[in-house]
């Protein structure tokens, strides 16, 4: 069928990572295969241009949006695509805008994926870098753009390598371009001449295009020498590895894991025989539980008495002292004379002796009698006696609770004995068995391991197999372009390219039925012009169709003749300035937008891909609707971070 081709990118899936969770936009069919039609639809601030600027994120764009719900939240950016018809993942981080994109073969959530590359932004020329190697599922690998446009480049003049980011020109068409003034950066000359330039390449219509097609030979065929030299030293490992091929590590890999089952299944059954098995000994294992129970007792009492001794011993002394000190006072009183007052301590007057009251200044005074200390040491006495009573007691109950510790212990050895006694000749072939089973499963366990090395470098053997038969397509339809190129075919004349596509853009812009539609064509310097004036002559509205009928000219005649193009199209709000919502002539005109990529897709346009962020799609493309936004926490999804609701 008319556009169906392997090379190009195709997107399937973006997923933005949180701490705990994903965002995640499929742009898949019920089929697995990438939608013809995408859209975003839903209320303004909910996310969809975002979802659009991550995509061109993941492939090279210096930086990612920065929304206040974005960067708390968003982590790093997996986009999932087919390059010429693989799939393969891109992820960079978020946060600090990153130099550097990780690519690996396979899809999300599939296990068993690839390790990733690092792969470069700058300079886009860098072989390994993120630009070269979707350039070279473009057939745009090692393109220059010259900073002249004259036919015959004199020498000296500078040329630049081909990025990917100026092929994004053709693929994205953001809202501030829709209605922009400067659609072809004319305000920029160098950027203008570029896009012309990366039209004519795209088309294969640029003035250099046989020696472009040859450079790309040459570094193709570079690249497949290293290719090779590298794929027969990997080849050489493998083989000393003794690995074998693909079918026999299979067929050990499902042998490994059987066996595993098997042997997990085993152990099961036989630790569900052994324990019905070995039910009669139920009781003498109750008795074995109960005289365990009664010796940690007994042990546990023996060691609280005698942990207690020494400390009473210690507070026995203590109490010793405390009646001999209160003793030694009381006796003190009968061997000295009390010493008597014979002066005021107030006023120091002198004292007859016996007053209670000095005469001279009336304060009461103290003298130096006894000390009756009777009732301290009565009270010191009592405490000792007690404490005496209770070591004696402690140490006459000590021997008793030794005993009881040996014979509680004696009786939980002859318990357990007994069980023993009892299961052994039960329980010695299962331990046998389990024996047996515990070898068997060690030897899967390292067949499994053995195999999935194996399995390893053969992937990684067939990936570099299937990196050389890529090369070596690109490098027969390189030299199949460059025949058709040569003196006796005339390639694709430039003026023809302009004029077709000229013819696409009127008639896109007939069929939306464009106000007054008159004289709309594309000069050949690509600028639109409608009514004979060019495109800034137009109302904001009408720039938009212009915008959206340019884009889309060039993208279906690129795909048609199947050109260089990536194959895909992203547009963003492309109601934009078409009036309120409710008006009768702007809701057909969308509609008609609608239905013409939904017939070209369909028909022209196989294998194409388009995605389109739009605020209210008419109901007719409802089927086409990846997700819908509703900016309202009551009806999910709120936005791209369902989370973030306020």
């Amino acid at each position: 069928m008319i556009g169906l081709r392997a090379h190009g990118i195709r997107l399937r899936r973006l997923r933005l990572h949180s701490g705990d969770r994903t965002y995640d936009v499929d742009f898949r069919a019920p089929d697995d295969a990438p939608r013809p039609l995408s859209v975003l639809a839903g209320a303004f601030s909910t996310g969809k241009t975002t979802i659009l600027e991550f995509v061109d994120y993941c492939l090279g764009a210096s930086d990612h949006p920065r929304h206040p719900e974005i960067m708390p939240k968003v982590r790093a950016a997996t986009l999932e695509v087919e390059l010429s018809g693989s799939p393969y993942l891109i992820e960079r981080a978020v946060g600090e805008p990153s130099m550097y994109a990780y690519v690996r073969a396979g899809r999300l959530d599939e296990p068993g994926a690839t390790p990733p590359v690092r792969r470069p932004l700058r300079p886009a020329s860098h072989p390994e870098s993120l630009s070269t190697l979707l350039l070279s599922h473009c057939k745009l690998e090692g393109v220059r753009l010259r900073d002249t446009l004259h036919q015959h480049q004199p020498d000296g003049v500078d040329t630049d390598p081909l990025s990917f980011r100026d092929l994004m020109w053709l693929c994205f068409l953001p809202n501030e371009r829709l209605d922009d003034k400067d659609l072809l950066f004319r305000s920029v000359p160098m950027k203008h001449l570029k896009l012309r330039q990366v039209v004519d390449v795209v088309f294969d219509v640029h003035d250099d295009h046989s020696v472009e097609i040859g450079r790309r030979i040459r570094a193709v065929e570079s690249e497949l020498s290293a290719a090779r030299t590298a794929y027969r030293a990997a080849e050489q490992i493998v083989d000393e590895q003794h690995a074998g091929d693909r079918e026999h590590l299979e067929a050990l890999h499902r042998t490994a894991k059987d066996e595993l089952a098997a042997c997990a299944q085993a152990l099961a059954a036989l630790d569900a025989q052994a324990r019905a098995d070995t039910m009669f000994a139920d009781d003498l294992r109750e008795r074995h539980r109960s005289a365990a129970v009664a010796a940690r007792h007994a042990a546990t009492e023996l060691r609280d008495r005698e942990t207690q001794l020494p400390r009473m011993l210690t507070l026995h002394g203590s109490y010793a002292d405390d009646v001999a000190k209160w003793t030694m006072l009381a006796e003190a009183d009968h061997l000295f004379e009390p010493m008597r007052v014979s002066a005021c301590p107030s006023c120091l007057a002198p004292l007859a002796g016996g007053e209670d009251r000095c005469p001279a200044c009336l304060l009461p005074i103290t003298d130096g009698g006894s000390v009756d200390v009777t009732a301290e040491l009565r009270s010191a006495k009592t405490r000792l006696a007690e404490l005496n009573r209770y070591l004696e007691e402690l140490q006459d109950e000590l021997p008793r609770l030794r005993d009881v510790a040996v014979r509680a212990q004696e009786a939980e050895a002859r318990a357990a004995a007994e069980v023993d006694e009892a299961t052994a000749h039960t329980i010695t072939p299962f331990l046998a068995q389990r024996d047996a089973l515990a070898r068997r499963r060690e030897e899967a366990a390292a067949t499994l391991q053995r195999a999935l090395s194996g399995l390893r470098l053969v992937q990684s053997l067939e990936r570099r197999a299937a990196g050389i038969l890529h090369q070596m397509d690109q490098v027969a339809a390189y030299r199949e372009e460059l025949a058709a190129a040569g003196p006796q075919a005339r390639r694709a004349d430039r003026t023809a390219v302009v004029r077709r596509v000229s013819a696409r853009y009127s008639e896109i812009l007939r069929e939306w039925r464009y106000p007054k539609l008159a004289d709309a064509y594309l000069a050949e310097d690509l600028t639109p012009y409608m009514r004979g004036e060019p495109y800034t002559a137009a109302s904001s509205g009408g720039r938009t169709l212009i915008a959206l009928a340019w884009q889309l000219a060039l993208f279906e005649i690129a795909w048609e003749s199947r050109s260089s193009h990536p194959g895909f199209l992203m547009l963003d709000s492309p109601q934009k300035n078409l009036g309120v919502a409710g008006d009768l002539a702007d809701s057909l005109t969308i509609e008609r937008i609608y239905r013409h990529l939904e017939q070209w897709l369909a028909g022209r346009g196989v294998g194409a891909q388009i995605v389109v962020a739009d605020n209210a799609p008419p109901p007719a493309a409802a089927d086409d609707v990846v997700v819908r936004f509703s900016r309202r926490p009551e009806q999910p999804p709120y936005g791209l971070i369902d989370d973030e609701t306020s």
